[in-house]
């Protein structure tokens, strides 16, 4: 497409803030696109960004002035389709330039149907989102009139069971390692499973999938993934949870982490703006190292609502989120930050390894053959 053909388009966020730009990617029914807007401070991989079924009802702002630079592969895919509402940049790249790339970001969205706005001043935005918190918006070629009002009205992602919509719908069998995992699919990312398969064969199941299913599968150890939206709206998972704790060890992941503190009876909070980005400094408590992490949360885990027994294993050093819990009676632990992070730092790769060595020294295998 010609730079010279795009439609201008606004972007009105639900404090009435408003930004220009021009359209890109797939065009909207209506002309207008709405979402909860975040925004991410990753300097690449805007693809599994994209693609990271986490993002489910947002839409994303790059911080990054350039984005598709070197192109997309559907090697990089976090999911079968984007589930993102749509993608704000400042400046979308006409011609990528990379070895791998089998089109470009352009074309991928107008593909899978996700919406974008282009030529946004970004700093402005993030640094309004940084001070007022992430809200709802709305962005397209419709009218102003019509943009506000639709940025008033998105209801965004509290208390909204965005699970459902992302999780498979029957189990699937992955991997080929000699372990026997049961992965709940959340929202889990392809480099999860890559990342798991290496160490198990998995039963990737739905999220409603019951806890007596799971146990009658005989699985050496259970994975909790990432997803979107409120724990809070999730109670019939945290019960799932509940159920299994102490029975088959446990690793969860960002959603799975909020589910497991749920399950312990600790509470979840939405954090101002959340946490979306490549470079989130982590301290692990038992050693004093500090993890460069990937991270992309939107709700976080109340410390003070913790019980006894529940320890903290990592804090975030920004501004002292709860980043691990262990609970070493029932033989569970779990990170809110992204340790497969593909690509991003692998200072945390280490927890598959440690989720290993747990199902081989817990002796809770439900393995029956």
């Amino acid at each position: 497409m010609n730079w010279s053909d795009r439609a201008p388009a606004l972007l009105v966020l639900a404090d009435g803030e408003v930004f220009e730009g021009e359209a890109v990617g797939a065009v909207p029914p209506g002309g207008l696109t709405t979402g909860e807007l975040v925004f991410n401070t990753v300097l690449s991989g805007y693809q599994e960004v994209i693609t990271d079924p986490s993002y489910a009802g947002q839409v994303i702002a790059f911080t990054y002035p350039h984005l598709g630079n070197y192109g997309i592969t559907p090697l990089d895919d976090e999911a079968t389709r984007p589930w993102c509402r749509g993608v704000v940049t400042r400046e979308l790249t006409a011609r990528p330039s990379n070895w791998r790339a089998t089109g470009s970001l352009e074309d991928f969205l107008v593909a899978r149907g996700v919406p974008g706005i282009s030529g946004v001043d970004t700093r402005r935005l993030t640094r309004h989102i940084r001070d007022d918190g992430s809200m709802g918006c709305a962005f397209g070629t419709a009218d102003e009139a019509t943009l506000r009002a639709a940025a008033t009205a998105e209801p965004g992602t509290d208390g909204q069971d965005l699970v459902s919509a992302v999780t498979v719908s029957e189990p699937v069998t992955r991997g080929s390692g000699p372990h026997r995992l049961v992965a709940y699919d959340f929202g889990v990312k392809e480099t999860m499973l890559r990342c798991l398969g290496d160490l198990a064969t998995l039963t990737v199941v739905p999220a409603g999938f019951s806890a007596a299913d799971t146990l009658a599968l005989g699985p050496d150890g259970v994975f909790l993934s990432n997803g979107p939206g409120d724990p809070a709206a999730l109670p019939s998972q945290a019960a799932i949870v509940s159920d299994l704790l102490g029975r088959v060890p446990i690793f969860g992941i960002c959603l799975g982490h909020q589910l497991l503190a749920t399950a312990l009876g600790a509470r979840t909070f939405k954090l101002p703006f959340g946490h979306h980005g490549g470079n989130h400094p982590v301290r692990r408590l038992d050693t004093g190292r500090v993890e460069i992490t990937s991270q992309n949360h939107s709700y976080a885990v109340a410390a003070d609502s913790l019980p006894a027994g529940v320890e903290v294993t990592h804090v975030n050093l920004n501004d002292g989120v709860v980043e691990g819990i262990a609970v070493p009676s029932a033989f569970a632990f779990s990170v809110q930050y992204h340790p497969e992070a593909g690509p991003g730092p692998h200072d945390a790769r280490y927890l598959f390894a440690a989720f290993e060595r747990l199902i081989e020294t817990s002796g809770l295998t439900g393995r029956t053959a």
